[in-house]
């Protein structure tokens, strides 16, 4: 794993040099998409208004590589990065090495941002970071396509999107041998996780564990919707897809290859780019139900200060910057990443470029929350475990009843005396 720190020069040297209390404050940013260009920018306009510097730690791209990194530096106390991005299912993990920014972050600030989210960031009574963008996963599809084939809206089950995208794909195999129904994340990693989840709510089948910590996961619908992803395999997925994290789908989808895609908001921005061979035909929609209900797992990133950080009133005020309306506005418009601030759901020019931010509120004030809460410190290997059993299941090892039955031993060992 490459650990890539680039220094990126923020400001003129006049404006450093002429300000005797300048610091350095590093932030340690993802590079899916275009994560590490606007994380740049926006680190850019901070140090140019503050006469500060910034250095920018790359971020590895699979979530579980990044939260094993920052582990290791968390865990020796390294004072290396100032600013760190999280995962929103990380704080019950990583908060005691976080700064409490209650108190330091104003009141009406911190509630400008979705109540949940900020939950989701509270551990014990302690604010350890601030939203910076939200996720929700979504259904991509392809709307020239949808038409060519007879079929006047997106599907609203999982087995509508099974026949329609079996009926496209066979029709664009005849000039397409590449062409595949369904892309999605089925690589063993947290993305997994994420979108098994959505299988799992969307068919009645729960949450893994509940609220109260009480390990669900042995159920015949729990069971079912395995089975039936496992079913989309060499079928409307290739067989390639249990490799695939989120880019390697967004690249066939992109390319022109995919009928549908699972994917978070993110691949929006980029699916309209000046080289995408789907611009101006690309559709989003909530995804399908399995008969219980349309769900959408809870995805997103919050910024936390080290409390091992040398600079924490910068790097505190580097936060609020980043989190702010501006900055995610300019988010928003460049990239898709879905605001966390209510109000710019109602901003003209965040809906001109995104427009389904608005026809989809629901899914993302709705979405599901990995069972992080209850798990707490206990969640890495509680997510581990689930996408282990999932990919069992999609590689043919096991069907979706065994398991599951499995599975729900293996948590339960893991939780022990409890969580």
């Amino acid at each position: 794993m490459k650990k890539v720190i680039a220094l990126v020069s923020l400001s003129a040297a006049i404006a450093v040099s002429s300000n005797a209390s300048a610091v350095t404050v590093t932030l340690a940013c993802g590079a899916v998409g275009q994560e590490l260009e606007l994380c740049k920018a926006g680190a850019a306009r901070w140090a140019k208004k503050t006469g500060n510097e910034v250095k920018i730690f790359e971020s590895p791209n699979l979530t579980n590589d990044r939260l094993g990194l920052y582990k290791q530096q968390l865990a020796a106390k390294s004072s290396d990065i100032d600013v760190y991005q999280l995962d929103v299912v990380w704080p019950g993990e990583l908060g005691q090495h976080f700064v409490d920014l209650k108190g330091k972050v104003p009141a009406a600030e911190v509630n400008a941002h979705f109540k949940g989210i900020i939950d989701a960031n509270t551990v014990n009574g302690k604010l350890v970071a601030m939203p910076w963008f939200t996720d929700a996963g979504l259904l991509y599809y392809r709307t020239d396509l949808l038409q060519k084939y007879g079929f006047k809206s997106p599907p609203k089950t999982w087995t509508e999107m099974a026949l329609m995208a079996k009926k496209i794909q066979t029709g664009e195999q005849k000039t397409n041998k590449a062409f595949a129904g369904f892309v999605w994340q089925g690589k063993n990693y947290e993305g997994l996780t994420c979108n098994a989840m959505e299988w799992l709510v969307s068919f009645g089948g729960g949450t893994i564990v509940d609220a109260t910590g009480k390990v669900t996961i042995n159920n015949a619908q729990a069971a079912k919707a395995l089975d039936t992803a496992a079913s989309w395999i060499k079928s409307i997925s290739p067989a390639g897809v249990t490799t695939y994290a989120e880019e390697e789908a967004r690249g066939i989808f992109q390319s022109g290859n995919a009928a549908f895609m699972r994917n978070w908001p993110y691949a929006w921005a980029l699916g309209q780019s000046s080289d995408s061979k789907v611009k101006g035909k690309i559709g989003v929609a909530p995804l399908p139900s399995g008969g219980s209900r349309n769900a959408a797992t809870l995805g997103g990133w919050q910024l936390g200060v080290s409390q091992y950080s040398k600079n924490q009133a910068a790097a505190i005020d580097l936060v609020r910057y980043l989190a702010g309306p501006a900055e995610q506005k300019i988010r928003a418009i460049e990239g898709a990443y879905n605001p966390t601030i209510q109000s710019l759901y109602k901003d003209k020019d965040v809906l001109a470029k995104n427009p389904f931010f608005g026809s989809l509120y629901s899914v993302f004030t709705s979405a599901v929350a990995r069972p992080s809460g209850p798990t707490k410190t206990k969640y890495n290997q509680v997510s581990q475990a689930f996408s282990s059993a999932v990919s069992d299941v999609l590689n043919g090892k096991m069907k979706g009843q065994a398991a599951v039955a499995k599975l729900a031993g293996d948590l339960n060992r893991i939780k022990g005396r409890g969580w």
